[in-house]
Order: C-alpha cells, then structure tokens, then sequence
C-alpha cells in the first residue's frame, strides 16, 4: 500500500521502519536543503577530501555500469563528482533545458569548493533521446554526423566553461550503445 506524507513533520522525521525509494529520495532532498542527515542530525558544513574530477552525463539506464567501467578504467575509482542530466552536455545548453543550466553551474561551483575538482569530464552517448526532445527530430542520419552533433554541442559547453572556469580541465567523449567510448576532440 502506498503511503502519502505531508507536511513537514513527515517529510523532515527521522525514519522508522523501511523506507521507499520515493520518500528516502525525498529526505535526502530535504536533508540537504536543510542541513541535516536523514536522522535529523546536524552535518558537518564541508566535505573532507578531494575528487579528481566531476563527470557529467545522461540519466540512461543503459550505460550506468559502461559509465562506472569507464571512470574506473580512467583510474578514477570513488574518485569523481557525478552529475546526471538527460543529453548530459546538452542539458546543459541546449534552450530546451535551460532550467538545469543554473543548476549544473551551481553543482560544478559546489565540487570544486568541497571536493577541489581539476577537471570535468563530460560523457555523452549515442542514440540519445534528449536529442530528439531537444532538437525536435532524430539526432543524426549518420554516426558522422551524429559525432559531429554532439562535438558542436560540447564546443558550446566547452566555451561556457572556460568562461566561468578558465583553469578547470576538460575531457569529452562520446559513448556507443555497447559501452566503448571514442575521444571527442574540440581543438
């Protein structure tokens, strides 16, 4: 049976009992807007330790373990920030996603002032459907020119970045459908 919360009580208590997904995602979200843990505890204000880096990718279901693979392969096991947004770059400047814009920027400030990320790295994939949501049709008619899609698309959040981060890194990369990856060159 389902159960509905309302209010702050529910919201903000402490839990008893087994929680669903849906009500821990909201204590968590709650948790951190108000600075507390999911027991109600106070937090420490920072973060102790560093990440090498944040990555920056779509939500698709299919490439969460190629992602994890991947970051790992890069020696970057337990090591990385990860912000998903559907289209990944895209989600980031593309006009049909500009309510997550201020919030990408806003997460990328936060992991670099908690965790001292050098570098951002920025995982798109084929076959996207944030594409066709975004640009109103299919991505590309051809692997080419899907790559090179997705290249403009990162160009644009590349230029976007180094104007708010000009001493940050960056790495793109376009991942395929079978979990391989191919460098995106911008230069």
């Amino acid at each position: 049976m389902a159960h509905h919360y309302s209010g702050m009580q529910a919201c903000c208590a402490a839990p008893t009992g087994p929680v669903d997904r849906r009500r821990f995602m909201g204590l968590s979200i709650v948790a951190a807007a108000t600075g507390l843990s999911l027991a109600g505890q106070p937090r420490p204000a920072s973060a102790s330790g560093t990440a090498k880096a944040l990555l920056l990718s779509c939500m698709d279901y299919r490439l969460i373990d190629d992602l994890v693979r991947f970051m790992d392969g890069q020696g970057l096991q337990n090591q990385y920030d990860h912000v998903i947004l559907a289209g990944a770059s895209l989600g980031v400047v593309s006009e049909g996603f500009s309510d997550w814009h201020l919030t990408f920027w806003q997460h990328l400030d936060v992991a670099i002032e908690l965790h001292h990320i050098e570098t951002v790295i920025v995982i798109d994939h084929r076959d996207c459907g944030a594409y066709r949501i975004a640009l109103g049709a299919d991505p590309a008619p051809s692997p080419e020119k899907e790559y090179q899609q997705h290249r403009n698309i990162m160009l644009d959040f590349a230029m976007q970045l180094r104007e708010r981060h000009p001493t940050l890194g960056l790495e793109t990369y376009l991942m395929a459908l079978d979990g391989s990856v191919e460098p995106v060159e911008l230069s």
